[in-house]
């Protein structure tokens, strides 16, 4: 019998190394094993991302995240994902005061997950920490564009690079994370010119969302891009089911046959054999 082929575990350097490739990376939201398990044959990078807040957790915004819910969810990711590259989140004010708190708050993520890089919201404001983490064996994505932690002092989620001010600074985000030596840089909710000019002026990948296919891969929320969310469908998501349309018919069908009293039934019951014999003679 043939061994089923196992294989290898998809690195940060797998990830660098797709920098300009003609397949674009693969990468998807994961909170719980179940999914991951799911999502793993197919994508190159996981995320657990914040977005675990709003996804999971019915929160309005990332900013409710402690390090304990992304732990724990990372937790099972990693128990469940063997081939994709595991990222995590980094939560919103553990690490914004400064290198060394974002050092403590990362280096606790790493080591009680053994996930295989972090994602830090923020461009060349956050240089020096990316560069801190960075020399401290600590791989890291970046997040500039639309940042989701930041979206109460920017007063919502607003498209980003529209004014030739705001591309120019997005341009010098990007650089300043690459040259602190974050491995990449995820782009979000920002207008295509832009996305498309950072990502040919970084020597890193980049992967967007909402940044559209001039990246060198995308993300989605899967909770979103499985139609599992249904109160707001951003611009930039094409959902592939409709996976609450399918639930809900299932969940019916169930809540009638437990009121006709025709679930659970005999195939689905614990019985002893005198019962069974009794109802075979019958």
């Amino acid at each position: 019998m043939t061994e089923p082929q196992k294989h290898p575990r998809t690195t940060i350097a797998d990830l660098r190394a797709r920098k300009g490739s003609a397949q674009p990376l693969v990468c998807l939201t994961a909170y719980t094993a179940p999914m991951a398990k799911i999502l793993d044959a197919h994508c190159d990078m996981l995320l657990v991302g914040d977005s675990i807040g709003m996804a999971l957790y019915g929160m309005e915004n990332t900013l409710g995240v402690t390090p304990e819910i992304i732990i724990a969810h990372g937790k099972a990711v990693m128990r469940a994902a063997k081939r994709a590259c595991v990222l995590i989140d980094v939560p919103y004010g553990t690490y914004e005061s400064g290198p060394e708190q974002a050092y403590e708050t990362a280096s606790r993520i790493m080591g009680e997950t053994g996930c295989d890089g972090l994602k830090i919201e923020g461009g060349a404001e956050m240089a020096e920490t990316v560069l801190y983490l960075t020399a401290r064996n600590i791989p890291v994505m970046a997040h500039i564009g639309l940042k989701p932690q930041s979206v109460v002092k920017d007063g919502g989620y607003k498209v980003r690079g529209k004014a030739p001010e705001e591309a120019e600074s997005l341009m010098r985000d990007a650089l300043a994370v690459q040259a602190a030596g974050a491995f990449g840089l995820l782009i979000e909710g920002t207008v295509e010119p832009v996305a498309r000019a950072i990502t040919q002026a970084v020597s890193i990948p980049t992967v967007g969302i909402g940044a559209s296919a001039a990246c060198d891969g995308q993300i989605l929320v899967t909770e979103d891009m499985l139609g599992l969310i249904t109160e707001h469908t951003p611009k930039f998501v094409r959902q592939y089911a409709d996976l609450a349309g399918t639930v809900d018919e299932a969940v019916a069908a169930y809540a009638r046959d437990v009121r006709a009293r025709v679930f659970p039934d005999v195939a689905h019951t614990y019985g002893n054999g005198a019962a069974k014999k009794a109802s075979d003679a019958s």
